[in-house]
């Protein structure tokens, strides 16, 4: 009977330590040209916050090539990796391309007496112009005001989205909302120099929507990051008593004078940030403690289910033990 109930416990241990995935997502085909270089975002769940996270090669993952951990070797070759924790996103980055770079990849994460969990993602790299691109990966914007973003395609044909990270879409012709932002999708249905346009605007930002998006056009993504940073502005103290418009450099003059001359206000942000780390360690404990409420369950059905098969197998051997002793 031990031979079976190592067998059991095998897939059992299969079961469970991979069963409980789909808690790291990123995009999963992208194309890049030939020297250029791309980065790929891998978003994960907090509870893998302090877990090692790596980059890995190869079309099965079970027997994929490690190329770059986050705890060491963060750089080999081409290829870097980087994580911010805080975003709970971790960035590879891959720079001069080659031919040879056209594979299958995974973004892991490392689990002790666990399968690591991770998901993978194709890698196409292009000698002529991508099927997918945009003019680049890092957009900024300000609160309040809105980014652009223009996604090159070499096809008409499919619908385009425009997708956050871990999140909601939007497609062509569908405007909706992402985090209370505003998005439009426009897609122009005439071929210009660099292919047809698929023009996404995000409006009304905020401080939330920074982060990772993608540009999807058919069974393509190109992945972008936006950052929304805090609108400065300043108030005049110099009356201009002309009526004439000032010029350049008077404008420059009024700027620096108007800027030195505004009291320096530092606002009070104590209990905003208190507040924060104190909402943020209740999320993450309640997190944790629905994590460990599914493991608990999992583990249940998973005992029950090897009592079952114990009990199977007995009642077997015991039918059999007593065919034999009939034929005897």
């Amino acid at each position: 009977m031990a031979p079976h109930l190592l067998l059991v416990m095998r897939i059992l241990f299969f079961l469970t330590g991979l069963s409980d995935t789909q808690l790291v997502s990123t995009v999963s085909h992208v194309s890049v040209k030939k020297g250029g270089f791309i980065t790929i975002p891998c978003l994960y769940d907090l509870i893998y916050r302090n877990h090692v996270k790596y980059w890995c090669r190869g079309y099965y993952w079970l027997v994929c090539s490690t190329v770059v951990h986050t705890d060491h070797q963060k750089t080999s070759g081409n290829t870097s990796i980087s994580d911010d924790i805080n975003q709970q996103i971790f960035t590879v980055t891959m720079r001069r391309l080659s031919s040879s770079d056209s594979e299958y990849y995974w973004c892991f994460v490392e689990r002790k007496n666990e399968a690591d969990d991770g998901v993978g993602l194709q890698i196409s790299v292009s000698p002529g112009t991508p099927e997918l691109y945009v003019d680049q990966q890092e957009l900024t914007g300000v609160v309040g005001g809105s980014v652009t973003v223009r996604c090159y395609s070499s096809k008409l044909g499919g619908s385009g989205r425009w997708c956050r990270i871990g999140g909601l879409c939007v497609a062509v012709g569908h405007p909706g909302a992402l985090d209370g932002t505003f998005v439009k999708l426009v897609q122009e249905q005439r071929e210009t120099t660099k292919g047809y346009v698929l023009m996404v605007t995000m409006s009304g930002l905020m401080m939330e929507n920074t982060g990772w998006y993608w540009c999807e056009k058919g069974d393509l993504q190109m992945p972008v990051h936006v950052t929304v940073n805090q609108a400065t502005t300043t108030q005049s103290t110099t009356t201009i008593t002309t009526t004439q418009t000032p010029t350049t450099h008077q404008t420059s003059l009024i700027s620096a004078e108007s800027i030195t001359s505004q009291p320096t206000v530092t606002p009070s942000v104590t209990t905003d940030q208190n507040n924060g780390g104190t909402d943020e360690m209740q999320q993450e404990k309640n997190q944790r403690l629905e994590h460990t409420f599914f493991y608990l369950v999992k583990a249940g059905n998973a005992m029950l289910f090897l009592l079952c098969t114990i009990v199977s197998v007995v009642k077997f051997r015991k039918n059999q033990d007593q065919d034999d002793t009939k034929d005897a």
